[in-house]
């Protein structure tokens, strides 16, 4: 497999991540930035072990944490890596894509007229069928339920009221989303690193 490189960071980055939950107990490495934060929280960036140590070996990021476990080549044997930071420093993307996975994101994967979670499916605040646009501004989460009581009708002729009323977020917006929904597996040496700039409770 082939090592991603800060020159091929942008195209690559949020593709290579490990996204399968059973890949996550096999010592991923968490990959921040050059300014100690993640990549990405929402898939959380984080390499297969053997990514992390092919970039250690190219000396393209310092390794800010390791596992017990060692992974031996014929002449040495190192720690694996457990948090990498990048020494390059990575600019975040500003532009957010008109996804269905950043919709949801944006909605909390919740229904906007009822809150439930689960079953979701979106729709059209204003009915296509009444002019309404395929956009930030006029497309929510719903689950399948609420979908299909309003069906074509506007919200006043459905009963139905928005939790929020929709609008496009900024990146930084939905990164921070996406630490709402961190993975099934969290090893410890991370948890210094994704919520250092929480904001603490009183």
């Amino acid at each position: 497999m082939q090592a991603t490189t800060p020159d091929s960071v942008d195209g690559d980055f949020r593709t290579n991540f490990v996204r399968e939950p059973g890949a996550l107990r096999h010592n991923p490495a968490l990959v921040l930035n050059a300014d100690y934060r993640p990549l990405s929280y929402y898939p959380l960036s984080l390499w297969p072990w053997q990514e992390a140590v092919k970039a250690v070996w190219l000396d393209r990021v310092q390794i800010v944490a390791e596992y017990e476990d060692y992974v031996h080549s014929p002449s040495m044997a190192i720690k694996i890596p457990s948090v990498v930071v990048l020494k390059d420093y990575v600019k975040p993307q500003k532009r957010v894509a008109f996804t269905r996975f950043n919709l949801f994101l944006r909605d909390e994967f919740s229904c906007q007229y009822c809150g439930a979670k689960g079953d979701l499916t979106f729709d059209h605040v204003v009915p296509r069928a009444k002019g309404g646009v395929t956009s930030w501004e006029n497309v929510v989460a719903a689950c399948s339920k609420c979908n299909l009581r309003k069906g074509s009708r506007s919200l006043r002729h459905s009963g139905l009221s928005l939790r929020q009323p929709p609008r496009q977020p900024g990146a930084e917006e939905l990164r921070n989303r996406g630490r709402k929904f961190p993975p099934n597996y969290l090893h410890e040496s991370w948890m210094d690193f994704l919520y250092w700039d929480s904001e603490l409770e009183a």
